[in-house]
């Protein structure tokens, strides 16, 4: 066990994190991007063909970072989990969590911790978010804020823990598989007491789903995500199972996710293609998230 979290820390060595799920080739290019800014970088792929693998096998060697592959989809959870143990077990005090079509800023890693240095309770933040900005729509995602003034959740994508959380509170939820790994953990960290902080200095250009244009309904102007049917599923049988634990922890912190996970399952139903298979697949994240049923699902004899 490490020591504890209430100590002065001033290291501040970081290992840079990216999960991978059938990578683009250009993914293997903005790799030094990171690498010129942490300590460390480790790439989990999620089960990709040899083909996509190639690109960041031959990076690998060239840039000298380690690459873990997975010879099947283990989910997100898990996938942050293997890069969250290789970090810790190599003593890095930080790791830096990444999707793989997320990019940083110039000066992010150094921004993120100037946030952390300067906050009057830096012995209990367990992760500091930047400020997230879509590069297809240029907006900002509304965030919700406690009374501390940090956000209450926040994506895991951009984010930036210190090693001895795992120690804490354990590892992400792996049964989740994906979606609402983040907003989970994010709960988890709150109920132990601890901190969430953000740099309003660092930027993370991240897109939400995949927006093309907006969409005008009723009066209101929205960008729909397009997340496909089986992200439906997951995202709805989830949300179910984060209500479900933390409601009666935060209930009006939950009450307000819920409200934000309705409007943008509407966006999906009136805007998107595929509604009808959309719409199965919402139900039976619903039915499957009330009985409890987790894990990864193989939904391919459900929506074919």
């Amino acid at each position: 066990m490490r020591n504890s979290v209430k100590r002065d820390m001033t290291e501040s060595r970081v290992c840079g994190v990216v999960i991978s799920y059938h990578p683009p080739a250009s993914m293997a290019e903005r790799l030094p991007e990171i690498l010129a800014q942490v300590d460390g970088l480790v790439v989990v792929d999620n089960g990709s063909t040899a083909h996509e693998v190639a690109p960041l096998r031959a990076a690998s060697v060239r840039l000298g970072f380690c690459l873990i592959e997975n010879t099947e989809n283990f989910g997100v959870a898990e996938a942050l989990n293997q890069a969250a143990r290789w970090a810790g077990s190599r003593c890095f005090e930080w790791v830096m969590f990444l999707d793989q079509d997320s990019r940083i800023t110039n000066g992010f890693v150094d921004q993120m911790l100037a946030s952390w240095k300067a906050h009057p309770e830096r012995g209990r933040i367990a992760a500091v978010h930047p400020r997230y900005l879509d590069p297809v729509t240029g907006s900002e995602p509304f965030v919700r804020r406690a009374s501390d003034g940090g956000p209450v959740v926040s994506m895991t994508s951009g984010s930036l823990m210190p090693t001895w959380i795992f120690d804490k509170i354990g590892w992400f939820a792996s049964e989740y598989f994906i979606d609402c790994v983040d907003f989970e953990y994010c709960f988890r960290i709150r109920a132990a007491g601890y901190l969430i902080a953000d740099s309003k200095e660092a930027v993370l250009l991240h897109a939400s789903g995949q927006a093309k244009e907006a969409t005008n309904f009723l009066g209101f102007t929205f960008f729909p995500t397009h997340h496909d049917a089986t992200r439906r599923y997951y995202m709805s049988r989830n949300r179910i199972a984060l209500y479900r634990t933390y409601f009666h922890v935060f209930p009006r912190w939950v009450l307000q996710s819920m409200y934000d996970g309705f409007r943008e399952t509407v966006k999906c139903f009136v805007s998107e293609h595929d509604r009808m298979t959309k719409f199965r697949s919402f139900l039976l994240g619903t039915w499957d998230g009330l009985t409890k049923k987790m894990g990864k699902r193989d939904l391919r004899s459900e929506f074919n």
